[in-house]
């Protein structure tokens, strides 16, 4: 056990968990921003997201159960809804990079709000985990969060990157100032009701 404690705290392994739990908390604390804002922020922490992932020391499970997931599928349509009205018709893409892409004869679209919520779902469980503070646990959470990086959410964060990068490089002044307007404005049912939790 010795050795899985040492694992879950090398430098590596806190410095991800560091990024991991502010790129959560930044899409939780996100309601209010601008388009450009966003997407500012997000084009900064994924790059730095993804460098500490592929900087994760290799480890495997020691077979502990997994944990209940966190996030929630209602949670889960609640950060999506919320990020797609952020990024209005700049949410959806062209995507080269997914396995249905041999089976389809035209192009396919993908939603950034989507990718994000799929690495913040993997993300928050892995974080959620890790405050337990159980090294054991600790240690079957910090495989799980490579192995996934490596099977899905790794390609998913650097496909997302795309979009957000032409969304940032072809903003045009009084696109942002419209969205500014919009989403000052923007009331939605569920904000009405009182803020949400996620």
């Amino acid at each position: 056990m010795d050795e899985n404690k040492e694992l879950i705290f090398q430098r590596n392994s806190i410095e991800f968990v560091t990024v991991a739990a502010e790129y959560c908390a930044f899409l939780e604390r996100s309601e209010g921003q601008t388009r450009s804002q966003f997407v500012d922020t997000t084009l900064k922490i994924l790059p730095l997201l993804y460098l500490k992932a592929l900087l994760l020391p290799p480890c495997e499970a020691i077979g502990f159960e997994e944990s209940e997931s966190y996030v929630s599928e209602e949670i889960y349509e609640q950060m999506r809804a919320h990020i797609a009205r952020i990024l209005t018709d700049k949410d959806d893409y062209l995507e080269v990079f997914t396995p249905d892409m041999a089976y389809s004869e035209g192009p396919l679209t993908a939603s950034v709000a989507e990718g994000l919520c799929d690495i913040y779902q993997v993300l928050k469980d892995f974080i959620f985990v890790f405050q337990q503070g159980v090294n054991e646990t600790m240690h079957d959470s910090l495989a799980l969060c490579r192995e996934r990086f490596v099977e899905y959410w790794g390609q998913t964060l650097v496909n997302i990157l795309r979009p957000l990068h032409e969304t940032a490089m072809n903003a045009s002044d009084t696109e942002e100032a419209a969205e500014g307007e919009n989403s000052s404005n923007l009331v939605t049912e569920d904000e009405e009701e009182g803020d949400k939790e996620w």
